[in-house]
């Protein structure tokens, strides 16, 4: 099959034109007569795009449908036993071809690269367990039992240890072995965040996962305490996260939690996070740039879970092995934009723990949990790897907790029990879950909805602008106008801020930005009737702001990191007035770890956009009192369980769906993403879609 062919032959598929023109490329610079060679080499790309580290043939040669979620009748363009055309791939051979078959996955050389440095990286540091001192079992009874406990000595390294291996040298998945035998397990749930401590004290490698509210900063806090107090000087420890809004909340989240520990463990704990790409030097500009080697003791970077396969392999490559690196994430979250499930992969075992009885017995000699409930036949890894399973966020007659729980497991009849039992919406209801199924994409009760959600911001913006004598009138005079552009629906709407600015002060500006986080629209997609930019104008329209241009009131997000104005992806604005005119507020935290205002000048903003509502995969690393999560009314690709999980759970009091067709939220917690990789140890294989009717 020649070029023209082979592309007659695939228009008809979602192949883009990058995955055409590299198997075309492939293809001229060394020819294959076999046809399926050019189509493995388009579907590695293909899947690339798609976010998976590679292509797994073990799945494509089961179901076309599960390993490429298209349609059935496009699978059947694709030829036959095209999976075992793999071996004979002439573009897999050498140190440098641009395609590497590792058994049964396919990959394009850079991801194959990434994984393995990963694998390596992670086995050399389970390789190398830490020295734990004899007074670590002291120490964590000072941080976590409410009674007083014998007062320690600082700097207690060098005194006698006690040390278990955490991985005998090898592989990464090698098996730990029981060495001796327990008596019956306890039924008193473990306190997993003393676990946690206790063994990433031990380890220079640390997993720790737990959905929203189960602790996971509070456990870091005190982890940072117990390493530091133990030490004989100020460890040099690094806070980061993906995003720079993940960052700043870590940040707060740790400075209100230190102020809860001991006295006398609150020193040297940092309270300011950074990006990772500042952490390890990536910019647009440099990307070659080799990894650094950062002089730290102890690297903790929260949200992980949003690290994609490069920059996860920079990461561990950058952090020396003499450090402790501890990732912090929700392995049930939506995996990373870019290709790569790191996180999850790793703690795919996580629920079952798989912990050696010579681990339990460490953990029950040194912190009093028993944790036998959860032992089993689990990787070296395994034994470094902890999740937080109690929700202090959540109770356990929570609605939100019900719901996150049952879309987590994948419960559709327990799903659709939760949907019928919700109250519709109203703004007097009380219920923390309500409902809205409106018949258009955009009706009378979700302007209601927008207009209640968006009162208090409205309220305090009205007061900013009041505040200035010279623009009052006309603040009284707009309050009432209608807003000539706004469909019938809206049409009444009032337009509640002057065209002229009045003056925000730095205080109001940081008022303002805590109430506009109260609330907060989340979209699946960001296309089509349901998605964020037609939202973004329809909500303008019902608050009576302009549709375009800056205006007091506008919000915004970042979309590009800018390293000169100290803006990350994620951050979030507010343009308002100033005395020198309309300026996007940022919250920026200070090194004395205050919060402050950081001004820009819009003009100076090239990459931002409106967030009235956001995509939910914006929406990772914030939490929100208020959430309106909407559905479209339509089936599409980018509607899965991990998608609702994240959406609802960025919730923490209140939450509203918006489903348009109940069917498309019973087909979502039955599509589940299952992103291809080899980081996974015990992979198996389990259908996309569940079997069973919708």
């Amino acid at each position: 099959m020649n070029a023209v062919e082979w592309l007659e032959a695939a228009k008809d598929l979602p192949l883009t034109a990058l995955d055409l023109a590299f198997a075309h490329y492939l293809q001229q610079a060394q020819p294959s007569e076999d046809a399926r060679h050019i189509w493995l080499a388009a579907l590695v790309s293909h899947q690339f795009g798609r976010g998976h580290a590679c292509l797994d043939l073990d799945v494509l040669r089961q179901s076309g449908v599960l390993a490429l979620s298209w349609e059935a009748l496009l699978q059947d363009l694709l030829p036959p036993d095209l999976a075992q055309a793999a071996a004979s791939l002439p573009w897999t051979h050498g140190p440098s071809s641009p395609l590497v078959l590792d058994g049964p996955r396919l990959y394009l050389r850079r991801n194959w690269q990434a994984e393995q440095s990963i694998r390596t990286c992670i086995a050399a540091r389970l390789a190398q367990p830490n020295a734990t001192p004899n007074t670590l079992a002291q120490a964590l009874d000072a941080l976590f039992d409410p009674a007083p406990a014998p007062a320690l000595a600082a700097g207690t390294l060098d005194q006698p240890i006690s040390t278990v291996p955490c991985v005998p040298p090898g592989m990464l998945g090698a098996l730990a072995q029981p060495a001796m035998q327990m008596g019956p397990a306890s039924t008193v749930a473990p306190d997993w965040q003393k676990v946690a401590c206790a063994l990433a004290a031990r380890g220079r490698f640390t997993l720790i996962t737990g959905g929203p509210g189960t602790g996971k900063t509070t456990t870091v806090v005190r982890l940072l305490a117990l390493l530091q107090w133990q030490a004989t000087r100020p460890l040099r420890m690094a806070l980061a996260a993906p995003t720079g809004k993940a960052a700043a909340r870590l940040g707060e989240s740790i400075a209100q939690a230190v102020k809860k520990l001991p006295a006398n463990m609150q020193a040297h704990i940092p309270t300011q996070a950074q990006t990772l790409h500042k952490l390890l030097q990536v910019r647009a500009a440099v990307q070659a740039r080799p990894a650094p080697e950062l002089a730290l003791d102890l690297v903790v970077v929260d949200e992980a879970s949003m690290i994609d396969l490069e920059l996860m392999a920079r990461l561990m490559s950058s952090v020396p092995l003499s450090a402790n690196l501890i990732l912090l994430g929700d392995k049930d979250q939506l995996a990373s934009v870019e290709a790569g499930a790191v996180m999850g992969q790793l703690c795919e075992g996580a629920q079952a723990g798989g912990y050696s009885l010579d681990t339990a017995q460490w953990i029950q000699d040194t912190t009093g949990q028993d944790v036998r409930a959860w032992c089993g036949a689990g990787s070296a890894l395994a034994q470094q790897t902890v999740m937080l399973r109690h929700s202090h966020r959540f109770a356990a007659g929570s609605q939100i907790g019900q719901w996150a729980s049952a879309v987590n497991a994948g419960q559709r009849q327990a799903v659709a029990e939760l949907w019928a039992s919700a109250p519709l919406w109203q703004p007097s209801q009380a219920a923390s879950v309500t409902r809205l199924q409106p018949s258009a994409s955009w009706d009378a009760s979700l302007t209601q909805l927008v207009r209640v959600g968006w009162q208090a911001t409205l309220t305090a913006l009205s007061e900013v602008t009041q505040s200035n004598p010279q623009t009052t009138g006309v603040s009284n005079k707009l309050a009432h106008a209608p807003n000539p552009d706004a469909p019938a629906a809206t049409r009444d709407a009032p337009t509640p801020l002057p065209r002229e600015p009045g003056v925000c002060s730095d205080a109001q500006a940081l008022a303002l930005l805590h109430t506009l986080s109260q609330f907060q629209i989340l979209c699946a997609l960001r296309e089509g009737p349901w998605g964020v930019l037609a939202l973004n104008r329809n909500i303008a329209r019902a608050l009576g702001f302009p549709l375009d241009g800056w205006y007091a009131g506008r919000p915004v997000m970042v979309t590009r990191n800018d390293y000169n104005l100290g803006l990350m992806n994620g951050d979030i604005g507010l343009c308002l007035p100033t005395a020198r005119g309309l300026r996007v507020a940022f919250a920026s935290l200070g090194d004395s770890g205050n919060l402050g205002v950081r001004w820009v000048l819009p003009s100076r903003l090239d990459a931002v956009e409106t967030v009235f509502a956001m995509t939910v995969h914006k929406s990772q690393g914030s939490e929100f009192d208020q959430v309106t999560l909407v559905l479209p009314d339509r089936v599409a690709p980018v509607l899965t369980r991990e998608l609702l999980y994240t959406g609802i759970t960025r919730a923490k009091t209140r939450l509203t769906l918006v489903v348009p067709q109940a069917g498309v939220l019973r087909q979502a917690v039955a599509t589940q993403i299952l992103r291809s990789g080899g980081l996974t140890m015990g992979h198996t294989l389990e259908a996309r879609v569940l079997s069973d009717g919708l």
